[in-house]
């Protein structure tokens, strides 16, 4: 068997995953990077994109990550997100509920702060929405 590397994928809810894989490629907010065992030891927040999970060297589970935290260090990487959904679930209504979501806050945001929250929301659509786009 390949080595491997331990992954917890954690949202605010509960724990999603937490078992040996051969690797993980996450989306870090300077780019999708690859996480193998014995990785060197690092830190990044995440964007909106997909976690694929490689068992069996191949993809064998995909999650979308709206944001959060990446950790990776020698017991393995623990990915602490805001939200995760499987792939699989992301459909165009889903995303475009979202995207319409989104709009609706930027339209009513008063404040920088909603501003920044109704950016967030939207950038989460349309990565959901090109997403369901690369499926169809």
């Amino acid at each position: 068997m390949a080595d491997t590397l331990q992954l917890e994928l954690v949202s605010p809810e509960r724990l999603l995953l937490s078992e040996p894989v051969e690797m993980v490629v996450v989306p870090g907010t300077d780019g999708y990077f690859g996480v193998l065992p014995r990785h060197a030891p690092v830190i990044s927040t995440l964007r909106p994109g997909v976690i694929d999970v490689y068992r069996n060297g191949a993809v064998a589970q995909q999650y979308f990550v709206a944001a959060g935290f990446a950790e990776v260090n020698a017991a393995g990487v623990t990915v602490l997100v805001d939200e995760a959904l499987p792939v699989a679930e992301i459909t165009r209504a889903k995303a475009e509920e979202r995207r319409a979501a989104a709009q609706e806050l930027a339209e009513k945001a008063a404040s920088d702060d909603d501003r920044r929250k109704a950016a967030q929301a939207l950038r989460v659509a349309e990565e959901m929405a090109a997403l369901a786009a690369r499926a169809a």
